[in-house]
């Protein structure tokens, strides 16, 4: 491929213990925790509000935050935002849930559908009343690397090309591009035929009349339709990495003419299109090469640099710990991950890459980014017990309870037994 050089001019803005590149849940998680810890912080976002998949690209769902059997996993800032997105938005927390855990035991998952402006409006405000620094409409180019040492970040925006310096860079762009473009290794994936947005009818809005509540005038509009384990993928259609500008346009456009197509079926006078994802709705892009993969084998085992425990959005009963080094590199001691580009086999990664381990991950990625700074140390070597401790104030469940182990453990997913599937990598 061809190649040209130029030199140009940037401008040196200013010094931040830590950079967070990603506006998405994972960084705004980061982003506030670590203020919270007392960094310096700076967030960037390329888009114009907050949330990431969770809001511009209509994934609004925390997704189950318990074991399927009443009991609770999943707490931290997850919780709080869970609470906080019903307060002012869509409230769709289950009965059995709605003053916390259950006394008894009970099937009804935790789990709580948004509305995805609302709690992008909420994140802002909880990113400044952190005192956070944020940049909105501001894209992160490149990092610049010192070595494997990265010193700071070049950005583009209005105010042209400019320069940010930091201790610690996380990168939460979910799409692993800070890393990637500092050397760091990483590993792509493939996206099935899927997109989704928003629409109202004359019909959904009687409805939402007839029974007071607005979100019953919403309804999917489908492109793709293809669900997370890829069945009836149409064999006419690719499975994008969405690492490129060329597939990324390929993918909007294959599904934006799907859509366009169904409308035609419709009475123009009964229906209309209240939202679009305003990002590509791509959920396994790339992911860092870490210190660790996360495996669906993994499941039940307690990991000693836990940073979560974390369960199963799609069947009851399975438990996992999610290890600090599905989020660093030793050799890259001042970068690391969180969210969906956090390490992940096969299912081990769709584990990872939901809304409310994206939260869970993203306060661990700012606990140690601190640690690390305050230590002198490199972010994969921080006291991993100062790291819990620390973590377990915030709420956090570092390990699950052994008594939440089913006695028969083997591992199902869609019906299947993981096992004897590639030795369990999905």
């Amino acid at each position: 491929m061809a190649s040209i050089s130029f030199t140009k001019k940037i401008a040196v803005k200013k010094e931040y213990d830590i950079i967070v590149c990603g506006g998405g849940v994972a960084g705004v998680a980061a982003a506030i925790t670590a203020r919270t810890l007392g960094a310096s912080v700076l967030l960037i976002e390329k888009s114009n509000i907050l949330g990431g998949l969770g809001t511009l690209g209509l994934i609004n769902l925390f997704v189950p935050m318990c074991n399927g059997r009443g009991k609770q996993i999943i707490f931290g800032l997850c919780e709080k935002w869970a609470r906080l997105s019903a307060s002012l938005g869509y409230d769709t927390i289950p009965k059995e849930w709605k003053n916390g855990e259950p006394s008894e035991p009970t099937n009804v998952r935790y789990v709580q559908r948004y509305s995805p402006h609302i709690f992008a409006l909420q994140l802002m405000d909880e990113v400044t009343k952190a005192g956070v620094d944020l940049l909105y409409d501001c894209l992160v180019c490149d990092p610049v690397m010192e070595g494997k040492i990265c010193k700071g970040v070049i950005t583009e925006s209005k105010s042209g090309t400019e320069y940010y310096s930091a201790k610690m860079v996380i990168d939460t762009t979910g799409d692993c591009d800070v890393l990637r473009r500092g050397g760091v290794p990483t590993v792509s994936g493939e996206n099935f035929y899927t997109y989704i947005g928003k629409k109202i009818t004359l019909e959904s809005c009687r409805l939402a009349a007839e029974k007071g509540d607005i979100k019953f005038a919403f309804s999917d509009i489908c492109g793709g339709n293809i669900n997370l384990w890829g069945d009836n993928q149409p064999s006419d259609k690719p499975k994008w990495s969405g690492l490129t500008v060329d597939e990324v346009t390929d993918y909007l456009i294959t599904n934006q003419k799907a859509i366009l197509s169904s409308l035609k079926s419709e009475d123009r006078e009964t229906h209309e299109i209240t939202h679009l994802p305003m990002m590509p709705q791509l959920r396994t892009t790339c992911h860092i090469k870490g210190d660790y993969s996360l495996k669906v084998e993994d499941a039940y085992q307690h990991f000693e640099d836990s940073v979560c425990a974390i369960n199963d959005f799609e069947h009851r009963d399975h438990l996992w710990e999610v290890p600090l080094r599905t989020l660093t590199r030793k050799d890259y001691p001042n970068m690391l991950t969180a969210g969906r580009s956090a390490d992940g086999t096969g299912y081990g990664w769709d584990l990872l890459r939901v809304i409310p381990v994206a939260i869970l991950t993203g306060q661990a990625a700012a606990h140690a980014a601190v640690l690390a700074i305050n230590s002198g140390m490199g972010v994969a070597e921080v006291d991993i017990k100062a790291l819990q401790e620390n973590l377990t104030k915030d709420n956090v469940m570092i390990h699950f309870p052994d008594e939440l182990v089913p006695e028969d453990k083997t591992i199902i997913l869609h019906g299947k037994n993981a096992a004897e599937i590639d030795g369990g990598h999905w």
